[in-house]
């Protein structure tokens, strides 16, 4: 996690289509801005917390299992 201030400049921030109303209490993702293909989530509600950085691996894992439905626990 990183505690910088600066957490805005870091990413090109996105947030999820499937987000109601631009989605004020849900995860912002996007690209590092630095080159390295790693990937930020942050709590888009508290765009100056703590920022949690992925692997371009790591995350393409994460979406394969999204994809794949094995985080749905109903």
């Amino acid at each position: 996690m990183s505690p910088s201030p600066e957490h805005s400049q870091i990413a090109a921030w996105h947030i999820s289509t499937f987000s109601p109303d631009g989605g004020p209490n849900c995860v912002e993702a996007g690209p590092l801005l630095d080159g390295s293909g790693r990937i930020a989530v942050r709590h888009s509600r508290h765009p100056e917390g703590p920022v949690i950085v992925y692997t371009r691996a790591e995350w393409d894992a994460f979406l394969a299992g999204v994809r794949a439905d094995e985080f749905d626990f109903q």
